[in-house]
């Protein structure tokens, strides 16, 4: 146990050290923009505790990826790894944690606990033996790849959302579709291989538009009867409800761009924390995203006709 937590300090620290940063500055950097952004949040909006039980179980859905799980259950066996995920999810969810309870947020930080345990006893990927229908084309291969390793979040999205309707609860409505939006926007996160980039007969700006354009069409599918439920319920906040499916839109495309400004690598640590601070801070991402749009266009000039 003890060695296999060990190796996983020591691959975080290769990466930061990738990124050229020094692994001690990176943690207290890290430490200092989750603290900072965390006490921002709070005064700025009373969505703040649901934002941080998203971030949470985002990194958390990450760690319980198939090719991750199936390494854990070749390795340690089904038991162990199960004891091994636990902890994970345990030492992610801690921050969040202290953050929760100096708010006096502690509903939130049951639920984060109690999750949190259960994530870590799923995988991503379904053992059922039939394939799950999708509404979506077989090409490109993110969503229809991506929905069925992470199906069940939806269901639960749409069950949240009518229970933030019967207890009249706007901030878990737009909870539950931003956890959709976060979870469409983790398909775009692993690089693929090179060869189903380089098949595209297209510019670099076609191949991004096309991107682009089916991700915001498949996410509008799935997310539209949240979206609708909540118009139909909030005529008074649909200024509100729309700005928020907005940002989300916006969210998916600066992850698109962020993935490609570093193809056929993956997104590094400075990367990373971008991402973060759009979350946090959803006006950055009018910044973001035409600059790793532009880093997008240099990156696969290499790799496709321009």
């Amino acid at each position: 146990m003890k060695d296999y937590f060990s190796l996983q300090l020591v691959m975080t620290n290769r990466k930061i050290k990738e990124a050229g940063i020094n692994p001690f500055f990176g943690y207290l950097l890290v430490l200092l923009v989750f603290i900072l952004l965390s006490a921002y949040i709070y005064q700025k909006t009373d969505f703040a505790k649901y934002l941080v039980l998203l971030i949470c179980f985002s990194l958390q859905l990450r760690l319980s990826e198939k090719n991750r799980t199936d390494f854990l259950i070749t390795t340690f066996g089904d038991k162990t790894k199960k004891i091994k995920r636990v902890l994970e999810n345990l030492i992610v969810c801690i921050p969040f944690v202290f953050i929760l309870v100096y708010k006096s947020n502690f509903n939130e930080t049951s639920i984060l606990f109690l999750m949190s345990i259960v994530l870590a006893l799923i995988s991503l990927q379904t053992n059922l033996n039939f394939t799950i229908p999708t509404p979506f084309s077989k090409r490109p291969f993110e969503f229809p790849v991506g929905f069925r390793k992470t199906f069940f979040i939806f269901p639960i999205s749409y069950v949240l959302t009518i229970i933030a309707i019967i207890v009249d609860n706007l901030n878990l409505g737009i909870f539950s579709m931003l956890l959709i939006f976060l979870t469409s926007s983790s398909f775009y996160t692993k690089p693929e291989n090179e060869y189903y980039v380089w098949i595209h007969a297209e510019t670099p700006k076609s191949f991004l538009k096309n991107k682009i354009s089916i991700a915001t069409k498949f996410v509008t599918l799935v997310v539209s009867p949240i979206l609708f439920s909540l118009f139909i319920f909030y005529l008074t906040d649909l200024v509100m409800i729309f700005l928020f499916f907005l940002i989300g839109l916006l969210f998916l495309w600066a992850i698109i761009f962020v993935k490609y400004s570093a193809y056929p690598d993956e997104m590094n640590l400075p990367e990373g924390i971008i991402i973060a601070l759009s979350l946090f801070l959803p006006p950055l991402l009018l910044i973001v995203i035409p600059y790793f749009y532009r880093k997008s266009i240099n990156r696969l000039k290499a790799i496709l006709n321009d």
